[in-house]
């Protein structure tokens, strides 16, 4: 069966980022204080847990080291659902939900996450995405534009390889300024 069978049954990849205006996902340093809430008020936009309750949902979790690394630095935000951390590297195991990684993505997602989870979200790293985005495994785009310029910086779309149409599904304004624009991957089927 084809994971576009499967897919279209039981699983989707969302990558879901965070961008600058610019379209950077991180400074040079790789630093992302910059997301931060400006504090700004859109008095229009909905409150953060207001837009939908899609995290509940999720069944698993994909990210890059560095990814793995400033979430262990800033404060778990994934809870206990089962996440899946890409590298090469020896990284600590400080939780018993995360799993580490190294090999084919297509095997990954195709053999062991479709089969497990319902809704897997690619939340970072830059080059992770645009290897899932390369190899046709992103089902939905969700990039929450934060409202800042950072003028340089890692390019989440950098070099993706080829040209891709996306659909829109949905734009949430939040009242801290945020964007969030849900894009699903256009039938290549029709």
């Amino acid at each position: 069966m084809s994971r576009g069978a499967v897919n279209a049954r039981r699983s989707a990849v969302t990558l879901h980022v965070v961008s600058s205006l610019d379209g950077f996902i991180a400074k040079k340093d790789n630093s992302v204080s910059w997301m931060d809430s400006p504090g700004d008020v859109y008095e229009k936009g909905v409150s953060e847990g207001d837009a939908d309750d899609v995290a509940t949902s999720i069944g698993c979790f994909v990210l890059g080291s560095r990814t793995y690394e400033h979430a262990l630095q800033l404060g778990w935000p994934y809870g206990d659902t089962p996440t899946v951390v890409i590298t090469n590297r020896e990284l600590p195991s400080t939780r018993k939900s995360v799993e580490f990684y190294s090999g084919d993505l297509k095997k990954l997602v195709d053999e062991i996450l479709v089969p497990r989870y319902g809704n897997i979200w690619l939340v970072g790293g830059a080059m992770l995405c645009q290897s899932f985005l390369r190899l046709g495994l992103v089902d939905e785009i969700r990039l929450m534009i934060a409202p800042v310029i950072l003028g340089d910086g890692l390019r989440l779309f950098g070099d993706s390889g080829i040209e891709q149409k996306w659909h829109l599904k949905n734009v949430v304004a939040f009242k801290n300024g945020f964007v969030e624009l849900s894009y699903r991957r256009q039938s290549t089927d029709s």
